[in-house]
């Protein structure tokens, strides 16, 4: 049985992300993700004016008349949702964890492609394949989506995004709209994120702490690695170490963006501390923009 807290904060998700689709980008999911692709509708016979490269060669030979293939516009998408929800994303110093954090961020984008009859699927994975759920249509599959993020009972687990990548390569015949979210911290997956770029629209949600990006001065703090159970003690009055610190965390990001950019998959960065629907915006912004 789905505990009660769980219940209402299903449906305090459902509230937000709803009035954040309606008010911010219902029309702009469309604009962007709507349209990328053609599908067979029939074969009819050919006519003066016809473009002469769609000829169905096969059923013109064998009925010895030209025949053209007919292609309408494919309306419906399917979206995918990969979520990283190993141990390190129990992390959050401000208004939520990371995890919560990935949870909304999915439920917003799920919400605007139910509005657009979509389908939508979902995969949690952490170090190994934690959930699949194959994508459907719905606002109940919605929120069965939801709360499957929400409830998630998080192993103390690492991280294997190569792993989670050549699965949904196997899996995923037709062309989706791939959201990888996760906070990267592991490297070493661009072979199989470009491959299935190239097969599926894959775009990555790096998600952030504030404490990632900066340190505050507040003396000497226990750190615990989350996936590996290290402690370590450092002492954040330290202005030198939190400027290294800063520097280390500030150069890591930006060689996860070049990797991103080097095999063309976008990236939206979103942050616990922060709102995250005006990055989102600007993000379909610029997508519309370049196609």
């Amino acid at each position: 049985m789905i505990p009660q807290e769980l219940i209402d904060k299903i449906r305090r998700v459902q509230i937000y992300t709803s009035k954040a689709v309606n008010a911010s980008f219902a029309g702009q999911y469309e604009s962007v993700f709507k349209g990328r692709g053609m599908q067979f509708d029939e074969v009819r016979e050919y006519t003066p004016g016809d473009d002469i490269r769609t000829i169905d060669w096969n059923v013109t030979a064998r009925t010895g008349k030209p025949y053209i293939k007919r292609f309408v516009e494919e309306r419906e998408m399917t979206v995918i949702f990969a979520v990283d929800l190993s141990a390190s994303g129990d992390f959050g110093t401000v208004n939520k964890v990371k995890n919560e954090l990935a949870a909304e961020f999915c439920a917003v984008l799920a919400f605007a492609a139910a509005k657009n009859n979509d389908k939508v699927g979902l995969l949690i994975f952490t170090d190994q394949i934690e959930l699949y759920i194959p994508p459907k249509k719905g606002i109940s599959h919605m929120l069965r989506l939801i709360r499957e993020l929400l409830y998630f009972k998080m192993p103390k687990r690492r991280t294997n995004i190569s792993h989670a990548l050549d699965y949904l390569g196997r899996i995923v015949r037709k062309r989706a709209i791939v959201f990888l979210v996760s906070d990267f911290i592991e490297t070493g997956f661009k072979k199989s994120l470009s491959l299935l770029n190239k097969r599926h629209d894959v775009i990555a949600v790096s998600v952030r702490d504030r404490a990632e990006i900066a340190l505050p001065g507040i003396g000497l703090v226990e750190f615990a690695d989350a996936e590996t159970g290290e402690i370590i003690f450092v002492d954040t009055s330290s202005r030198k170490f939190r400027n290294t610190y800063s520097s280390a965390c500030a150069r890591r990001f930006e060689e996860l963006k070049n990797m991103l950019r080097s095999i063309n998959v976008d990236c939206i960065s979103i942050n616990t501390d922060k709102s995250y629907i005006q990055d989102l915006v600007s993000f379909f912004h610029m997508r519309h923009r370049r196609h």
